[in-house]
């Protein structure tokens, strides 16, 4: 058991009050007309989050706590109550303990909804700077499912040790990516278990979520092969690394298809 100083566990418990108090904050600011929360994420409880995603929803702050500092069973609780909330999967940065998510939503505008209210709220009392990407999930779905995304209803194979979030600075529909011809060559690539292609709302990026076995086949893709097909394409390009096996317990708790 690693050992932790006084000062060490006194830390972690400030971060633990502070986003606690930071999700409250948010939640009253969240309420709906009558001061009831909107309950249509309630529909987690009875299995109706395996319907088929409509949106997905990409967040990350700007703050480093160690996932085990995290109070997600009270961040879940919420997240859960959010209105056409389907799914969550959390992340935890590697090398930077940043804390985010991918999350599907039954429509643009309830994920839209979330990222304009309750995740701002959230950053804005932790009083850290955030990251919201709102994707189109109709236009990916049949990408998506050629590559075993368990997003669209594809078993996981195996639970996964890390992930890596990509967005490339292009503005391409994605009926005209060329997915059909990427996928063959993803699938070869070590470690890969799945991958969920992203297409920005407004915007066309292409990315994706692509779940590997090891946090180092992860970081090697990230690292090493995919800032060549990103030169390819003469564009630009955002990476992420998160162990998957530190937010396992969290992700499972918000009905992450990975776990499924």
């Amino acid at each position: 058991m690693k050992h932790q100083t006084k000062s060490q566990t006194e830390t972690g418990i400030s971060r633990r009050k502070v986003i606690v108090g930071a999700v409250a904050a948010a939640t009253a600011a969240n309420l709906a007309p009558g001061g009831k929360l909107a309950m249509a994420g309630a529909a987690i409880d009875h299995g109706e989050n395996h319907m088929t995603p409509r949106a997905f929803v990409y967040t990350e702050l700007q703050i480093s706590t160690p996932f085990e500092n995290v109070p997600w069973q009270e961040l879940n609780g919420q997240i859960a109550n959010e209105p056409g909330f389907l799914n969550k999967t959390w992340f935890s940065g590697v090398g930077n303990n940043s804390v985010g998510g991918i999350y599907s939503f039954d429509s643009v505008e309830t994920a839209q909804r979330y990222c304009t209210t309750f995740f701002p709220a959230v950053a804005r009392n932790l009083g850290v700077a955030q990251t919201t990407r709102v994707f189109d999930a109709s236009v990916v779905e049949d990408a998506s499912r050629d590559i075993g995304s368990p997003q669209f209803g594809s078993g996981p194979t195996q639970p996964p040790g890390a992930f890596v979030y990509t967005e490339v600075q292009l503005n391409v529909p994605f009926q005209n990516a060329p997915w059909r011809d990427r996928n063959p060559v993803l699938k070869q690539q070590k470690g890969l278990i799945s991958k969920l292609w992203l297409s920005g709302l407004h915007t066309n990026t292409l990315g994706g979520v692509d779940a590997f076995d090891t946090v180092e086949n992860a970081r090697a893709f990230a690292v090493a092969d995919f800032p060549k097909t990103a030169a390819t394409l003469n564009a630009a390009f955002y990476t992420r690394v998160f162990d998957a096996s530190a937010t396992e317990a969290a992700s499972r708790g918000l009905k992450s298809p990975y776990y499924t």
